[in-house]
């Protein structure tokens, strides 16, 4: 699947410099661009469910929680 990004108000220096390094190896500046992303992005670790639910479980912790059972009960009761 392939999505569009778009990079606003960019400084000019920092977009000469991606023409530049675009020119150096061949490619657009949205090929580069894209390039830059992948490798940058690459190095990063998708967390797994169980650290996500981790995580979660920080976040919430000591929250009030509500049940899942009484929350059926009450959808049932509403319809």
């Amino acid at each position: 699947m392939s999505r569009n990004v778009q990079v606003r108000k960019e400084e000019d220096s920092l977009v000469i410099r991606l023409k530049r390094r675009a020119a150096l190896n061949g490619r657009s500046a949205e090929a580069e661009h894209r390039e830059i992303l992948r490798q940058a992005l690459s190095a990063e670790v998708e967390p797994s469910f169980v650290e996500l639910a981790a995580r979660m479980r920080k976040i919430t912790q000591g929250r009030q929680q509500t049940p899942a059972e009484e929350l059926q009960r009450e959808g049932r009761r509403e319809r």
